[in-house]
């Protein structure tokens, strides 16, 4: 796997930057973090390294930003194989929380969530493609909203910004959201739960048919708008830079208080892109298709995740927020890892049967998932060639 993309590159010497010398240390590192195992542990059940050989490595070369480059190299190796095409084109998405239980450390770091009962825990919030590949994910609180992270996964690398629409579950929307997204030139497609109850907005109300009058909420502030727009754009642009965390800017506008013009701008905006939205949902049953095939690769990609971290009953028991995020940094990557090899060998299972000609049809290639971990092993001893 290292092979085909190079992600070991990614892990460079905090100091010199250099790339890791010593390869298998560092998958030990990295195959310890993702599957919850544990460097002590880890180093039980390898044949080539210490506890403190790979605690040296951990604390020299693996950190967020290269995790983050390493997905990149996996996402971006798995989305130019050509099985991955019959999956999608990398311009959609879907993102999800996935909880996952943090034992008794989690309460005093304020991660009960009422949602599951007093058990703490937290939530790694992840983007997956429609070509299947989790090219972003970040720790979140678990009583956060899901809403304000979206566009952090979207504009965290290269493959977040290929994506033109971007599917979420009832969660992860709000009328600021909707208006950032529309804003950035991101499709946002939200399944909203009960959208009958939800109300429209128009500019003029009286315009409107008389059967649709019922449905009218309200009137959007045009002239607050208008006053507004160049602060508006230059929000735009401090999150398309980069500069400010998006959800730091949305979580921010949410918690001013009604009378706070900008905030209130920015959701008349929202309102605006959220019943055009709504109309087109109502209208377009293709639209709900796609979401809900984005959704289900969404859920899947968390089944997977569930099974890779098996260890330590599946609970996070890092406590610090840093080892918090490198675990689910770690498992994410080694879930990526794991989808790229399955395209690649559904890739070379495809064109072994058109070799023998034997054509596949494509429609019938759409539903085949690169999800599946039956084929491999992920217990006992790790044994790796001795350098």
């Amino acid at each position: 796997m290292d092979a085909a993309t190079g992600f070991t590159e990614a892990f460079t010497h905090l100091r010199t930057g250099a790339p890791c010398a010593d390869r298998i240390g560092l998958m030990n590192v990295i195959l310890a973090e993702g599957i919850n195992l544990g460097l002590r542990k880890m180093a039980d059940a390898t044949n080539t390294h210490t506890f403190w050989e790979l605690i040296r490595i951990g604390r020299w070369h693996v950190e967020g930003e290269a995790y983050d480059r390493a997905l990149a190299m996996v996402v971006e190796a798995q989305a130019a194989l050509p099985m991955a095409r019959f999956w999608g084109m990398g311009t959609s998405a879907s993102s999800d929380g996935q909880f996952f239980v943090a034992t008794e450390q989690g309460e005093a770091m304020n991660l009960v969530n009422a949602k599951y009962g007093n058990t703490p825990g937290l939530k790694a919030y992840s983007h997956v493609s429609d070509q299947y590949a989790p090219f972003a994910t970040q720790v979140i609180p678990a009583t956060a909203s899901e809403a304000p992270y979206i566009l952090d996964g979207l504009l965290m690398n290269d493959a977040g910004r290929h994506i033109r629409e971007q599917f979420t579950d009832t969660g992860g929307f709000t009328d600021h959201v909707f208006a950032a997204c529309a804003i950035l030139g991101y499709r946002f497609a939200p399944r909203i739960r009960d959208l009958p109850s939800k109300r429209l907005y128009a500019f003029n109300p009286s315009a409107a048919p008389a059967h649709l009058r019922a449905l009218i909420g309200g009137k959007v502030n045009q002239a607050m708008i208008e006053r507004n727009w160049p602060d508006i754009l230059r929000i735009a642009a401090t999150i398309a830079a980069g500069t400010v965390a998006p959800s730091q800017i949305l979580r921010k506008l949410a918690s001013y208080p009604r009378q706070n013009e900008l905030a209130t701008a920015l959701r008349e905006v929202g309102r605006v892109e959220r019943t055009l939205f709504m109309i087109d949902w109502i209208l377009d049953a293709e639209l709900q298709r796609r979401a809900q095939i984005g959704l289900n690769k969404g859920e899947a990609h968390h089944a997977l995740k569930r099974a890779i971290s098996f260890h330590r009953r599946g609970e996070i028991r890092d406590r610090s927020a840093e080892g918090q995020h490198y675990r689910i940094a770690g498992m994410n990557l080694l879930a990526a890892i794991i989808i790229f090899w399955n395209t690649m060998k559904l890739g070379e299972v495809v064109a072994n049967q058109k070799r023998d000609g034997k054509l596949l049809s494509p429609d019938l290639l759409a539903h085949v998932s690169p999800l599946g971990w039956e084929h491999i092993n992920l217990t006992g001893e790790y044994r790796w060639p001795k350098p």
